[in-house]
């Protein structure tokens, strides 16, 4: 009989970091869902989708200054002058990614909306060549080849379903691709809170005449909840997300983001009553195939 090893009280509290990082991944992906299914509800509400981005930006300006009013500590808030205009592009590239998404939630399904988004990470991998100058071997250079395959499959460019919409899709995740290099070029540069910070102020200044000019007060007290909600949601899901690669790494909860197709299936069918079609869901499949081999790749390549 062979008397098991004792569990250090170390591996012990790794193992609870990485379990908090999985569950804070998991409730942040639920908030972003929340962020979208509000965003389509008020989006077929009639409120313009400008207005939406402004409320969300707006919203995550006021959350992000109101501890560098209320600490003395301001240890947290540091940046170096030169990445200025570095911080302001980045927070124009998530402004695009955020009302060209927007925009496409009121044409299209939660879930396609979803799986387009999620060729974002894919892009990471395709862009990081002639961007950051990273070598991409034939693994996930085939990993990528299959995610336009998949979302080719979920926009079907060759049918009469497709719908221009789905451009948007494309759009707002080539953007959010691209704020996430800068994101990874920045990374123990400028502090987080202070990133967080610009992303606010950047699409709550350029939003703010143009929802003044489109604006549309909502007409019942539910739908001025949520209008208020979308910020909060948004930047509630930044702040569980941060937390989680806090204590774990990106290579363990990258699989747990894909918890967000779930999510935003389950909350198009409880309310809108929509149901995700065939090529949808192989469409999604195939993209969370290849997320999955490029991270599966990342892990190989780190290891040896």
């Amino acid at each position: 009989m062979t008397v098991p090893a004792p569990v250090s009280h170390l591996a012990r509290a790794r193992e609870d970091n990485v379990g908090r990082g999985i569950v804070l991944m998991l409730l942040a992906y639920a908030l972003f869902a929340c962020t979208d299914t509000s965003v389509k509800w008020l989006g077929l509400a009639g409120i313009p989708a400008m207005q939406l981005a402004f409320m969300r930006f707006g919203v995550h300006l006021a959350l992000s200054t109101g501890p560098m009013v209320t600490s003395s500590d301001h240890s947290g808030w540091t940046a170096p002058r030169a990445q200025a205009l570095a911080m302001l592009g980045r927070g124009a590239l998530l402004l695009v990614s955020t009302t060209t998404n927007f925009l496409a939630l009121k044409y299209l399904d939660l879930t396609m909306v979803a799986a387009i988004m999620f060729s974002s990470p894919i892009l990471v991998s395709a862009l990081s060549v002639p961007l950051l100058g990273e070598r991409v071997g034939p693994w996930r250079w085939g990993a990528i080849l299959l995610g336009f395959v998949g979302v080719l499959i979920v926009v079907r460019p060759w049918s009469a379903e497709f719908h221009w919409a789905a451009i948007l899709s494309l759009t707002a995740a080539t953007a959010l691709a691209l704020f996430s290099i800068m994101t990874r070029r920045m990374a123990g540069v400028a502090a987080p809170r202070t990133m967080q910070l610009y992303v606010g102020l950047v699409g709550t200044v350029v939003l703010a005449p143009i929802a003044l000019l489109v604006w549309d007060s909502p007409q019942t007290s539910l739908d001025w909840a949520l209008l208020f909600a979308i910020g909060c949601f948004a930047w509630a899901g930044h702040h569980f997300f941060g937390q989680a690669h806090g204590y774990a790494e990106a290579s363990v909860l990258m699989p747990f983001s894909y918890s967000f197709l779930i999510y935003l299936a389950i909350s198009g069918y409880l309310v809108f009553g929509t149901v995700p079609d065939a090529m949808t869901v192989t469409g999604a499949a195939v993209i969370a195939a290849a997320g999955l081999l490029i991270w599966w790749r990342e892990r190989v390549n780190r290891r040896g």
